[in-house]
């Protein structure tokens, strides 16, 4: 019996309900689609309507295949009659992928619907292993692996954890997982497996490039690439927890401005406002924003303020969005879903009414008042408890959809803001997935500690979320919580992450530190408190001087940053890269992960370890490699012992290019 055919510039099989549907999908790309009992739905979550594309399709009874550029998929049955297998090639015929088929008398499937009563599947991919290979990408997770191999990850969103289902394999392909389910992928030795709690569909984009550069641009043709980087994400954010009145956070302003030290963004953070989901000011404490805001601009700084989707039951706003079916709802018992400062569940940002809501709220109260720029936390959302499957929004239970929840938070308001005339947009988001980056999402790495394992880690975060197809993101310098700036083991853990920090995509200070502050109002209720200083010179003098000259070359370094974001922006490449995304015919390259290119032509080698003063570097071969801070020239193809006192952070200039810079700290 023909089971497999031709539609169009498809390549469909149907065997026992099940329709599978290979189709090109952009350059050296294709989509695949299978589901139980119906055809496909054409879904739109991540990746964008591409134009028609010329393919090659082969149809026979038992084997049929489809190429588009360099990428071929095999579609056939490995017995006489039965499910297909798929298998993908290289323009040079190497395997890339294939499904790992029955397993002779083992009797697998590749494709495993398994029914949940209600009408979704529980739905199981199963890959071949090849033991060569090495995976990168996959977003944020809080681990020291750069290569995730071997690692099985949670597809979910978490504080400080980030979902973003696209891997880069050193074979030569990417792959996403277009489906926003709460599920798992394990990259084991014997097989990959892609899993989802509740779905309809099998949905997933693969592509073939040459160099990782080329899967990156490709990923980032059918998902989106960020906007161009206002001239404001380019310097220096200052932020603590939390400035919490107008004056406080003006005479901060006022102090970098009077010190000469450039400042870009301050940050207004959390509870400003009277109570949860009120989306305004409280005028007790922040009685002029306009006066505010016009002042920080006279000095040349823009003001962003928090904004979270969080709603209080006792907020103004609560009963007109709950009887708008507005707000997340429980599946079972009260509708609440966080437990924080007041009881509160989440703004549905999966509704398109609520999001009109939610934007028209911060329009008329932020940005009617100056305001441009936001930042979206709580964006995971931060449930107190992660059970994704109690709680329902109108595209589904989480469980189904709800790693979408962040992207639609963040095109909340994207789509505000270009409504209101603004063309670079760019927001603060501690949560993403895929194609978030279209909506102007700059990630950061959530509330984690201040401590050495936690810098660590970041790197390995922010080069995989790049990798992932998010090039704008960032950490809190220091850590968020347990650091202290009057102890001595802090301050030079937070000189250290500033360093590093000045050669990530945004420079960012941050954090709750000791000793926390209490804030009470004038009817003596008691309010969120806020944290200890956390300025440039609130960890001690010599320290502030280090800062402050790193600060100054990131102004420095203005042109060559402004060169990256237009990169990122208009083909989608990362603008922190792991040494084989420009390397990748050095083979030591693929290991290397605590030393990075931020961009194509500064190789940098943070000091990741306590009391460390010097370390080693890789310098790939065919370059020269000039010091950054004296100007010394090295050959490359060899590995350097680098001295690196307090005050610097090895970085070299790939053959002697922004020479400006050298000895500039």
């Amino acid at each position: 019996m023909q089971t497999m055919s031709r539609e169009g510039n498809k390549l469909v099989h149907r065997w026992d309900g099940e329709t599978l549907v290979v189709e090109p999908w952009g350059n050296n790309s294709l989509r695949v689609r299978s589901a139980v009992m119906r055809e496909p739905e054409d879904t739109d979550y991540a990746l964008l309507p591409q134009e028609d594309t010329a393919v090659s399709i082969t149809v026979g009874e038992e084997k049929s295949e489809i190429s588009n550029g360099r990428l071929r998929a095999v579609m056939e049955r490995e017995t006489g009659s039965g499910p297909a297998r798929l298998s993908f090639y290289d323009r040079k015929g190497r395997l890339l992928l294939q499904e790992e088929g029955k397993g002779g008398a083992l009797n697998k499937k590749s494709r495993y619907f398994k029914p949940v009563i209600g009408g979704d599947y529980e739905l199981t991919v199963s890959f071949a292993s090849q033991a060569e290979e090495k995976l990168y990408g996959m977003g944020q997770y809080q681990q020291e692996f750069l290569n995730i191999k071997n690692c099985s990850l949670e597809l979910a969103q978490r504080n400080s954890q980030v979902s973003v289902p696209f891997v880069l394999s050193s074979l030569g392909y990417g792959f996403l997982w277009h489906n926003p389910a709460v599920g798992r992928v394990s990259f084991c030795a014997n097989t990959t497996q892609w899993q989802a709690q509740s779905t309809r569909q099998m949905d997933y984009w693969i592509t073939a490039g040459d160099t990782p550069d080329e899967i990156e641009c490709a990923y980032a043709a059918v998902t989106g690439t960020v906007p161009q980087m206002p001239e404001y994400g380019l310097g220096f954010w200052q932020c603590k927890l939390r400035y919490w009145n107008q004056e406080q956070l003006l005479q901060t302003a006022r102090e970098y401005h009077r010190r000469g030290i450039p400042l870009d963004v301050i940050v207004c953070d959390f509870f400003h406002w009277p109570r949860m989901g009120d989306f305004r000011f409280d005028e007790e404490f922040f009685p002029d924003p306009e006066g505010m805001v016009r002042s920080l601009k006279e000095m040349g700084v823009e003001l962003m303020v928090s904004v979270w989707p969080e709603v209080a039951c006792t907020s103004e706003n609560y009963e007109e969005m709950k009887q708008k079916g507005f707000l997340v709802k429980a599946e079972k018992g009260i509708d609440l879903a966080k437990l924080f400062n007041e009881n509160s569940t989440f703004t549905d940002v999966t509704n398109p009414d609520a999001r009109d809501y939610l934007w028209e709220k911060c329009r008329q109260n932020y940005y009617e008042k100056g305001i441009r720029l936001f930042w979206l936390d709580e964006a995971e959302p931060g449930f107190t408890v992660y059970d994704y499957d109690n709680y329902r929004c109108r595209m589904g239970t989480q469980a189904q959809v709800g790693n979408l929840y962040p992207q639609l938070f963040t095109r909340t308001f994207y789509e505000g803001l270009r409504r209101a005339g603004e063309e670079q947009t760019v927001s603060l988001v501690r949560c993403a997935w895929a194609g978030s980056q279209r909506y102007g999402a700059l990630v950061w790495s959530g509330d984690i500690h201040s401590d050495w394992a936690a810098l660590r880690r970041q790197l390995c975060a922010g080069l995989n979320m790049g990798i992932a197809g998010i090039p704008w993101w960032t950490t809190d310098i220091g850590g968020f919580t347990g650091g202290d700036p009057e102890k001595e083991e802090f301050r030079s853990l937070l000189v250290r992450w500033f360093e590093w920090g000045t050669f990530c995509p945004v420079m960012r200070l941050h954090g709750d530190r000791l000793p926390a502050e209490e804030v009470v109002g004038k009817d003596g209720r008691r309010y969120q408190h806020s944290g200890g200083p956390n300025e440039v010179w609130s960890f001690g003098e010599d320290n502030c001087r280090i800062l402050t000259s790193y600060i100054r070359l990131r102004e420095a370094m203005r042109p060559y940053i402004r060169k990256l974001m237009e990169e990122a922006h208009e083909w989608g490449r990362p603008v922190m890269r792991p040494m084989f995304y420009e390397f990748p015919e050095q083979e030591c390259c693929w290991e290397l992960k605590e030393q990075y290119m931020f961009g194509s032509d500064m190789l940098t080698a943070p000091i990741l370890y306590e009391g460390a003063t010097e370390r080693e570097v890789y310098l790939p071969a065919g370059h020269t490699w000039v010091f950054l801070h004296d100007g010394t020239a090295f050959e490359g193809g060899q590995t350097v012992l680098v001295r690196a006192p307090l005050a610097v952070i090895p970085v070299f200039l790939k053959d002697g290019s922004h020479s400006e810079l050298i000895g500039l700290i």
